[in-house]
């Protein structure tokens, strides 16, 4: 009988295959817990500034707590507008189809989408709509150029759902959502998702909050969007 040889899920940091990485990046356990912006925040619809200073204690703080932030809200992308900080800055924490994870922050990231990949329909939410959901087409593989928070250059290509993750999050940074793309029918339709289950996901994260010993963002009773 032959051996079967099983591939072993492996983890990339921006690109660079590493060992022995922690459930929870480093990163994710030295942050804090923000809020997430809502949709109808101004900027969350507005073009973000680029980060003209690295490696700095602040920039490594906001991208700690977009980690953590990230982590608590369960979700696997993050942009620095959805903790209410215009800067051109997303990070990224996930497993693909083929179960490798990949984690990452980029600076200054600059989007080229693949358009001779075929593209994908898959539903797509947004920590900022919490608890919507549509279904969305998109470009089936992308390419991310930037910086790491230290200036050192980034380049990730993607395909599938992490090309996906990249797509969205880079849109973030022009003030474009998911949204955006949906026909009015599904707006409404996420909207009525988000106003059904608004209040359990947010239930949810202060939960996921305690239990990683952190202290929980606060969100006001009605979404801060307005919408």
């Amino acid at each position: 009988m032959a051996r079967i040889f099983r591939r072993r899920p492996a983890t990339y940091v921006l690109g660079e295959r590493v060992k022995d990485y922690p459930a929870y990046a480093p990163e994710s356990q030295r942050g804090r817990v923000l809020r997430i912006t809502e949709i109808g925040e101004p900027v969350l619809h507005t073009p973000a500034r680029p980060v003209t200073e690295l490696g700095t204690p602040e920039l490594a703080r906001l991208i700690d707590d977009m980690f953590t932030t990230m982590d608590v809200a369960e979700g696997v992308g993050l942009a620095a507008p959805q903790v209410g900080v215009d800067l051109r800055v997303f990070v990224y924490d996930l497993t693909d189809d083929a179960g490798d994870r990949h984690v990452g922050a980029v600076v200054n990231p600059e989007l080229e989408l693949d358009l001779d990949a075929d593209p994908e329909v898959e539903d797509e939410g947004c920590l900022s709509v919490p608890g919507a959901y549509a279904p969305l087409e998109r470009p089936g593989g992308a390419t991310i150029r930037g910086v790491d928070q230290l200036g050192g250059p980034v380049q990730l290509e993607a395909t599938g759902y992490l090309a996906r993750c990249f797509i969205h999050e880079a849109q973030h940074l022009d003030g474009t959502l998911y949204w955006d793309h949906l026909t009015p029918e599904q707006q409404a339709d996420a909207l009525r998702q988000r106003d059904e289950k608004r209040a359990e996901v947010l239930a949810q994260r202060r939960e996921i909050a305690i239990e990683l010993e952190k202290r929980p963002a606060e969100y006001p009773e009605a979404p801060a969007g307005g919408r």
